[in-house]
């Protein structure tokens, strides 16, 4: 079979796939025998057992469940709550303080979880009642949560990134590495979602109106304070004991990883949250969420194996190049098909099937890989908040009061997604905002 058949077929295969409701691993999965069969009959067979048990035995990848076995014990130890609470007070006074208060707990939160589906859901029942409460608008205010709790995926330690790392070739660009290149970027995004906040509050205060003087005086300065040490001391044990011990050379990511939840579950002893139905349910939503993620790896990589190996990157490859647009043409490019497939495939289809074929032509163009690969991350963000698949405005919805319209949370998320571009510009310009902290903090 031509290789440009084999190419269009399983794109082509892959729609028709998903637009049918069908799981993501599945069609890979599935794609990946009739046209592994097709092109080179039964023994495609022993390809995918070697794929699949390539998986299985990748050691970067115990991260995940480490990662999220963390996020369940932060979620039921009661930080964010407490987090939330003082921010809400600190941040109160100023117009559309609340859904300030909103990204710097998703921004802090996202440094101890990887996942967004926790920061999401934990914002959307602490922040949203409150919100509407005060009278914000439902779209920003829907925005603010979605936005926010995106950034939790590529704030490390973030389990897209390990995969990323896992997915990077030779030679791997590191974990460690990933998460210093991923910092900074991250950051950038939360003060654009705060500055479009405040920038938004100024013009319409209606929109994000300050507490009232009676909620301010309840909270004395001095309580405040201590609020906010109470607060602010277990996340930030809990960041420093992960990636502190990552680029101090003390831990490798997977070590850390292990670290991380055995300081989240400690802080759900102290903050009297433990209890053994809790524990269960930690233990088996972690192994839900780590093998739906390890089943559409193994199932994209099997895609991804009958794809290369068929040609069909050379064809991707040679179109793309062919199209004549130099360095910063082609890279629109690419970026440009990450974001149509942000709207139908989630980020691990995406990273699975865009980086055989995208790594070679950045490495050909002469990018960094490091900033290459984190500038996906970046764009990547786009995927949880573009319709008619973003993950976060499901999340939202399904936790979300009844008053607040699917249609609101839709258009509530349309400017942060412009924000996120913004911030890729930045990065795109400034190129130092991913290289610099890990040649200081890497080796």
């Amino acid at each position: 079979m031509e290789p440009e058949f084999i190419a269009a077929g399983m794109f082509l295969g892959l729609l028709i796939g998903l637009f049918m409701g069908h799981p993501l691993a599945f069609v890979l999965g599935g794609l990946a025998v009739i046209f592994g069969y097709l092109g080179w009959g039964p023994e495609s067979f022993y390809m995918f057992i070697n794929r699949t048990y390539g998986i299985m035995d990748g050691y970067i990848l115990v991260a995940i469940p480490l990662f999220i076995f963390m996020a369940q014990f932060l979620d039921q130890s009661g930080v964010a709550e407490d987090l939330f609470d003082t921010m809400r007070h600190l941040f109160g006074p100023v117009r559309g303080g609340v859904a300030i208060a909103v990204v710097v707990v998703s921004t802090l939160f996202g440094a101890c979880t990887g996942i967004i589906g926790a920061s999401v859901v934990t914002m959307g029942l602490l922040a949203m009642p409150v919100m509407l409460k005060y009278g914000y608008d439902h779209k920003m205010a829907a925005g603010a949560v979605c936005a926010g709790g995106t950034l939790g995926i590529l704030i490390p330690p973030s389990i897209m990134l390990v995969v990323m790392s896992d997915q990077s070739g030779v030679p791997t660009v590191s974990v460690g590495k990933l998460f210093a290149g991923a910092i900074v970027p991250g950051l950038i995004l939360s003060s654009l979602y705060v500055s479009y906040i405040l920038i938004r509050c100024y013009f319409k205060p209606e929109e994000g109106p300050p507490l009232s003087l009676e909620e301010r005086h309840a909270v004395s300065g001095k309580k405040l304070v201590l609020m906010v040490f109470k607060s602010l001391i277990p996340p930030m044990i809990l960041i420093l004991g992960v990636l502190g011990s990552i680029f101090m050379g003390w831990a490798t990511p997977t070590e850390a990883a292990g670290v991380g939840a055995a300081l989240a579950f400690l802080m759900m002893l102290t903050y009297g949250k433990f209890t053994w139905l809790g524990l269960y349910n930690a233990v088996l939503n972690t192994g839900r969420t780590t093998s739906m993620v390890i089943i559409i790896l193994a199932g994209a990589s099997c895609f991804t194996g009958v794809f290369m190996g068929t040609g069909g990157g050379d064809v991707v490859k040679e179109m793309i190049l062919g199209l004549g647009l130099g360095k910063w043409g082609t890279f629109i490019v690419m970026m440009v098909i990450l974001f149509f497939l942000g709207m139908f495939i989630d980020w691990i289809g995406i990273i699975l099937i865009c980086f055989p074929v995208f790594l070679p032509i950045a490495a050909d163009l002469g990018f960094d890989k490091l900033w290459f690969i984190v500038i996906m991350a970046v764009m990547l963000q786009d995927s949880f908040l573009t319709p008619p698949f973003g993950y976060a405005l499901f999340y939202l919805k399904g936790v979300a009061p009844p008053e607040v319209k699917t249609s609101e949370i839709y258009w509530g998320a349309f400017p942060f997604w412009r924000l996120m571009e913004l911030g890729l510009i930045i990065c795109v310009l400034w190129p130092e905002t991913i290289t610099w902290l890990p040649s200081v903090l890497v080796k």
